[in-house]
């Protein structure tokens, strides 16, 4: 899976960039078939706010997430990836049993 990781208004930091590449990863245990993942981070006053992107098979799985530390907002924009990624996993399922 290709990351590309993009910080709006600040240089992330080397730490901050394995970060987000380990957690990014970790999605792979639940769908393979994930073709690339964008990343952006952004940083607005009190708020940090990290949005990914994933691209599978003909289609793009969106999470924002927003909270006081940047950490934070992309552990939890990753748990919500990972339902959306169960459910569309389950609906591929289903769609070839209905299939055959």
């Amino acid at each position: 899976m290709r990351v590309n990781i993009t910080a709006r208004h600040y240089k992330p930091s080397e730490r901050l960039k394995e970060h987000v590449t380990q957690e990014v990863q970790k999605l792979d245990k639940f769908y393979e078939g994930i073709i690339s993942c964008e990343v952006i981070l952004d940083s607005q006053k009190l708020e940090q706010i990290a949005e990914i992107i994933i691209h599978v098979q003909g289609n793009r799985l969106t999470a924002v997430e927003k909270s006081e530390d940047i950490y934070k907002s992309i552990d939890l924009a990753v748990a919500k990836l990972e339902r959306q990624l169960k459910k569309y996993k389950g609906k591929m399922q289903q769609f070839n049993v209905e299939k055959i």
